[in-house]
């Protein structure tokens, strides 16, 4: 037998395209067994409509549909073919909407897919049933359509039993058997146990759907997943479709400012609304198939709630007038806390893995995405490192914050999100010791995994008495102040606070903790205690799984800022067996304040019982001192790239240490500044964002990371595959500047070369100290040449923008070395 013993749980379009990809990949000791009848088991993926629409934020997403569209389309199953390639064509009722849809054009272009913006005529020619006087214009993805989910199904696993794959239909899984290993106490799969014996394991993989939470309890696993009930109900004839023989001929239609979208079936039509309450459904609530009038996935239908759904289709599409409704259901599909899937391996469980929360539209790229991941120990066709099951904090696995972000997504599915648009309830859930202090200075707080962070201080708009700050265009100016130009400018002259709060913060310890953080980063950690090193973490593919400072505090004991959750579930996968290395997340627990600008070290020093020149604590040192009465961990660094320290203590001195400086900086001049200027302070000073900038699809050289290699280290994770990758820089992460102040940008537009996309942009925001607008865009390499002239696709508008060398700011680092004027 080559490859483990696996069993896949569901056999719907996700179990099946696993199953189907695993076998290509040579593993064959594989099972499938799912509690319903194969290929009609019960499950989201029998009812779904099969609508695939590509066009997302996210470039991870976008390309998991590109796949499904890519491999579907090549399957059929008896000559029936698998993928209706008819086209997806979104519309516009209202200018918002419009121009919304010109940023979704952008989308598809940054992540390479053809769509093209059409004039209501061409909405009208396209499909003609809609009414041409309702729409402004719409955008076509000619490549989007329908997928054929039951087919699809039938067909892949089709091909996987002829490689040998096993498929049990009518098994209900009843457990998830497992064992403690035995060297480290950490539980391991050895079966599934289903109501026809028991199936050995050593791989698990939960493709349960709407049942995934139930499933993966069996494994000891909370599964962040809330089924929701969503409408799709079936005209009877209507008449403009009348003698139709072919499934659909005329693109799939949304209309996502009333939430609804609709797909020919012969002459009738199935609209499904996203409009209506959210209907939350426990999973274990769902009935078994033998229980159900239908099938699990499908609840009776609320006609009540279908009301306007259905006056807007007759007042869009004016040939249903003559038309009634004539079945509908309620159907169930997987909603999660931040709309993405949930893939990977649990942290407690050895060889228990899910791929839940994924749609019929994705399903076949996470099929491929899951079985590298398997076979090879990472993913190298898709960066899945905001799918990854183990991205959440605690707080965002308890069952009301799933339910409450859940339903939240549901009613959001189709709405115009700004970048920036912070989630509703529940908040505030995470907040530092210096949260009231932000709140007396009338702080605008947004969220990041949890937690409340200012963006600006109302307090501060004083300031603009001294600066005349640029104003962006209007999509730029949400969620945004003038305030954040005038908090940035005051950090570059005088001294700011700045909330850390939210870095995490890790502790690993013990005798083995230098040679277990040299194996897994790419820098020299094992240095003198006091010092600091920015590193990276890479995966088997030589990407970058994140980028970290490792601050040696005593000879077995080292501090990492991280970047999240991931982290920590990186490090703790990785732990040795023998006990040697601890790692701890020590967030909750502590607090960070940054305090940066030139006036920094007249602000801290009097106040300190220990040296902070330049010559007691350097750059990229750290130590332990006394601010007042509190005790604090200093460490010499910047991500504004200013003179200044980032300041730790416990979370229970942490409101002190607040007052301390905040009384200390006034007489300075002193102000709390927020995140939109921390933003655009790190991008005049070229600093990388984890996540954003760059991910596991990049690595360090394209990246601009290579300094933070170092090979004469000795091995490391990644090295061998980095050597690979080194001779091939094909990209670049590359600095453009906008001269148009009003012209700023937010993040994922294309970038043009002529008339030719070659990029997409990552983090943008207009630089104060500068004067330009600054935006990182990933470029072919041969493009990235200072001075040379491009162009971002900024909805309608085409800007131009220049290569610029970076950093914009302090390229001699002066500044952050506290060094005199002169000193150049």
């Amino acid at each position: 037998m080559a490859g483990p013993r696996v069993v896949i749980i569901g056999a719907g379009v996700v179990g099946a395209a696993l199953a189907d990809e695993l076998s290509l990949r040579g593993w064959t000791g594989i099972t499938v067994v799912d509690q319903g009848p194969v290929p009609v088991t019960g499950g989201s993926s029998s009812h779904a409509p099969g609508l695939v629409f590509q066009a997302n934020p996210s470039k991870t997403m976008t390309q998991l549909a590109r796949h499904t569209v890519e491999k579907l389309s090549a399957l059929d199953v008896d000559g029936e073919p698998c993928f209706l390639q008819v086209g997806g064509l979104e519309l516009a009722t209202t200018p918002e909407r419009l121009t919304d849809l010109r940023r979704r054009h952008g989308w598809l272009t940054s992540w390479g897919v053809e769509g093209r913006l059409v004039d209501p005529d061409g909405c009208a020619a396209l499909h003609p049933l809609v009414d041409r006087d309702r729409v402004l214009g719409g955008l076509l993805v000619p490549t989007d359509g329908l997928a054929k989910a039951v087919l699809a199904v039938e067909t892949q696993l089709r091909d996987a039993r002829a490689r040998g794959v096993r498929v049990l239909e009518r098994h209900q899984v009843l457990d998830v058997r497992t064992e403690a290993d035995g060297t480290t106490g950490a539980g391991r799969v050895t079966a599934v146990v289903t109501d026809h014996g028991e199936i050995p394991a050593d791989v698990v993989v939960c493709c349960a759907g709407i049942w995934g939470p139930k499933v993966a309890r069996m494994a000891g696993m909370n599964l962040p997943l809330v089924p929701l009930a969503h409408q799709l109900a079936w005209t009877g004839p209507v008449p403009a479709l009348a003698g139709q023989t072919v499934e659909a001929v005329r693109p799939v239609l949304r209309h996502q400012e009333a939430g609804l979208y609709f797909r020919e079936c012969f002459d009738r039509l199935g609209i499904g609304s996203y409009r209506h309450r959210p209907m939350p459904v426990p999973a274990d609530e769902i009935a078994p198939p033998d229980s159900s009038p239908r099938m699990p996935s499908v609840l009776p239908f609320t006609a009540e709630d279908f009301t306007d759904a259905w006056t807007e289709t007759r007042s869009l599409l004016p040939a249903t007038r003559d038309a009634k409704i004539e079945e509908g259901i309620n159907g169930l599909f997987s909603f999660t806390t931040d709309g993405m899937p949930l893939l990977g391996e649990s942290p407690d469980v050895k060889g228990f893995w899910v791929a839940e929360a994924v749609w019929v539209t994705h399903s076949a790229g996470v099929g491929r995405a899951m079985a590298e991941w398997l076979v090879d120990g990472h993913c190298s066709s898709f960066d899945l490192h905001a799918c990854d099951v183990n991205r959440f904090e605690p707080h965002q696995l308890a069952p009301a914050y799933v339910l409450a972000r859940g339903c939240r997504n549901f009613a959001e599915v189709y709405d115009i999100l700004h970048p920036l648009q912070p989630a509703g309830a529940p908040r505030p859930l995470r907040t530092s010791p210096f949260h009231v202090r932000q709140r007396e200075l009338g702080a605008v707080f947004l969220e990041a995994a949890g937690w409340e962070r200012p963006q600006w201080y109302d307090a501060n708009e004083p300031l603009l008495d001294r600066w005349d700050i640029p104003v962006p265009g209007e999509w730029a100016a949400r969620m945004w102040s003038p305030v954040v130009g005038a908090e940035a400018l005051a950090t570059r002259q005088g001294v700011a606070l700045y909330d850390m709060s939210s870095l995490k913060r890790l502790e690993v310890s013990g005798r083995g903790a230098a040679a277990f953080l040299q194996h897994l980063t790419t820098s020299d950690v094992d240095k003198p205690v006091g010092s600091v090193t920015y590193t990276l973490m890479l995966d088997e593919g030589g990407g970058i799984r994140s980028d970290i400072t490792v601050t040696r505090l005593a000879r077995h004991r080292f501090q990492i800022g991280a970047n999240g959750n991931l982290d920590l579930d990186w490090l703790t996968r990785h732990l040795p067996d023998d006990g040697s290395v601890t790692v701890r997340d020590i967030t909750a627990g502590t607090c960070c304040i940054g305090l940066w600008g030139p006036k920094a070290r007249e602000v801290l020093q009097p106040l300190a019982d220990a040296d902070f020149s330049n010559e007691g604590l350097p750059w990229f040192r750290a130590r332990s001192a006394h601010v007042g009465a509190v005790p604090v961990t200093a460490l010499r660094l910047s991500y504004v790239g200013e003179l200044g320290w980032e300041l730790y203590t416990t979370a229970d001195t942490g409101l002190k240490l607040w007052d301390t400086l905040r009384e200390a900086a006034r007489p300075h001049g002193g102000i709390a500044a927020g995140r939109g200027a921390f933003n655009s302070l790190r991008l005049e000073k070229g600093y990388r964002s984890f996540g954003t900038d760059m991910s596991h699809e990049h690595d360090p050289y394209e990246a601009g990371l290579g300094f933070a290699v170092k090979p004469g280290k000795g091995d490391f994770i990644g090295r061998a595959a980095l050597e690979r990758r080194a001779a091939h820089v094909r990209r670049r992460l590359t600095c453009l500047t906008v001269d148009d102040p009003a012209a700023v940008v937010m993040g994922k537009e294309p970038v043009y070369d002529g008339d030719r996309p070659v990029g997409h942009v990552t983090s943008a925001a207009y630089g104060y100290t500068v004067g330009k607008g600054i935006a990182y865009a990933w470029l072919p390499a041969e493009l990235a040449t200072p001075g040379r002239v491009l162009h971002i696709g900024y909805f309608d508008l085409r800007i131009a923008a220049t290569v610029a060398a970076e950093p914009l700011f302090d390229p001699r680092m002066r500044r952050l070395r506290g060094l005199p004027e002169d000193a150049r």
